[in-house]
């Protein structure tokens, strides 16, 4: 179609990646897939890396097959998972593998840092959780560790930053990224001095810092000559994913919570400005920026993890495929026993059905025995977690949310939405799956000036996606597995 405008979501999740057009045309959106890849961890020597390498060779691949389809782009946008960086010298080059935030070096790095800045000062100055992966942390953990290139390094990359410098040479620091390192004023959105003094670094060891819907830069001509396209920009999109996915949640209202379901679940509110105080600290809030100049204020709840960990354990077998898994949940009987998917135990155990199975037994409960049990306590636990952190988000808002918007690929489980409204005794509204990549694109077509504003980006997304309502069944049975929660809750 003539007036049809073509954009490259370039979206990298920490266990597959993912390339995708978006066809903007009559006030409509059209997605197209253009390539999928695994985003595969590197183990060796006891740590845990991005292969930064092979990510960058599938966006080149995926830009060749653009070229070769004859799609003329407006423009690209990365993003990817938060608070993992690069390291470069003085010449760009890439120095070491970077570390992938599961590494275990960083087990403790907290509490080694509390000698330093106590934990109720840091939360003052960031309103970031304490999560021991933080960028913040793991900078701490590898300067205590000797690891020299904290001090030598030319420059400092978040992943999205650092693969967009790759595509255009340009070294920028974009803000919701950043927002999620543990290192930035909430009020002022720049770098906090005094976290960085305490790790050795400066502000000017970063990029310069930048907003969601900046120009990085054109396709450098080496990218160019590899992947037969002319000088494209590179968007500045909002890097980190979910503050890519929540600019695209098809809400008319304000007074919705959202949760990106995947990998990771996060469930959250858009605020006009950062809530810190004492008691979002000891429930380990977070404030980190959005795409939209407000803040998201959430909590990271381990999502998908559990049950990828326990195929991973079980094998490829059809019977492990996530339907089948499904169908045996269903026939399992309910709320036998319930976790906290948020213990530190399922953080990265060896066995993950073992971790599940022996917390489990310590509390007293029946220990899942078959796959379609596990997935069930799974599904049930995770749903009882998204009710306390609903309630806790409720108390927070000014305007209380009275729906909950799933949207990732978990929007896509029907089995645990169901769930979800349940527990929460609010309807919930799941979709688009696709809403990372949605919003990437609509900040790059912000950025082109061809949509307004998030408003404007918002109710495209309603007129381009049918989502699909969940309405609460079965809540007194709930209110009963609720209380089983909290009995057996264990950090």
């Amino acid at each position: 179609m003539e007036n049809t405008k073509f954009f490259l979501a370039i979206d990298l999740g920490a266990t597959s990646g993912r390339a995708i057009i978006g066809a903007l045309s009559n006030n409509s959106l059209r997605l197209e897939e253009l390539t999928r890849f695994p985003n595969t961890l590197v183990e060796t020597g006891g740590h845990v890396y991005w292969n930064l390498r092979a990510l960058y060779a599938e966006i080149i691949k995926a830009l060749r097959k653009a070229a070769a389809l004859g799609i003329h782009l407006e423009s690209v946008g990365v993003d990817t998972w938060g608070v993992d960086v690069v390291f470069f010298n003085k010449e760009g080059k890439v120095l070491g593998k970077p570390y992938a935030y599961r590494d275990p070096h960083t087990n403790g790095a907290p509490e080694r840092f509390f000698r330093e800045i106590s934990r109720e000062r840091l939360y003052a100055m960031t309103g970031i959780q304490i999560m021991n992966f933080n960028t913040l942390f793991q900078l701490h953990a590898l300067r205590d560790a000797g690891d020299r290139r904290v001090g030598n390094a030319y420059k400092i990359l978040f992943m999205p930053d650092a693969l967009s410098y790759l595509l255009t040479g340009k070294m920028v620091t974009e803000y919701t990224i950043a927002s999620t390192s543990q290192m930035l004023n909430p009020v002022t959105r720049q770098f906090n001095n005094a976290l960085l003094a305490a790790v050795g670094l400066t502000p000017g060891r970063f990029g310069r810092m930048v907003m969601p819907g900046t120009v990085v830069g054109a396709l450098s001509p080496g990218v160019q000559r590899l992947t037969k396209l002319g000088a494209v920009p590179v968007i500045a999109v909002a890097g980190h994913d979910t503050a890519s996915a929540v600019a695209a949640i098809p809400a008319a209202s304000d007074r919705v919570a959202y949760l990106s379901s995947g990998t990771w679940s996060l469930m959250g509110i858009e605020t006009p400005r950062p809530i810190l105080t004492a008691e979002s600290a000891r429930l380990n809030f977070t404030n980190e920026g959005g795409a939209t100049g407000k803040i998201r204020f959430l909590k990271n709840i381990c999502g998908m993890w559990l049950l990828e960990r326990c195929r991973e354990e079980w094998g490829d077998a059809p019977e492990f495929a996530h339907a089948a898994l499904i169908e045996a949940a269903l026939a399992a009987p309910p709320f036998c026993a319930l976790i906290n998917p948020d213990a530190a135990r399922f953080a990265n155990p060896p066995s993950m059905p073992t971790a599940i199975r022996d917390y489990c037994l310590e509390t007293g409960q029946p220990a899942p025995e078959t796959p379609g049990e596990f997935t069930r306590c799974i599904f049930e636990s995770l749903a009882s977690r998204y009710r306390q952190v609903f309630g806790q988000l409720r108390s927070f808002a000014e305007t209380p949310p009275e729906v909950l918007h799933i949207i990732g690929g978990g929007s896509k489980n029907a089995l645990l939405n169901a769930f979800t409204a349940g527990a929460l005794g609010v309807p919930v509204v799941a979709g688009p799956s696709e809403a990372t990549a949605i919003g990437n694109i609509l900040l790059q077509a912000m950025s082109a000036g061809i949509v307004a504003d998030v408003d404007a980006a918002r109710a495209l997304v309603r007129a381009s996606v049918e989502p699909v309502t969940f309405v609460p069944e079965r809540e007194g049975e709930w209110e009963a597995a609720h209380a089983l929660f909290l009995k057996n809750f264990r950090e």
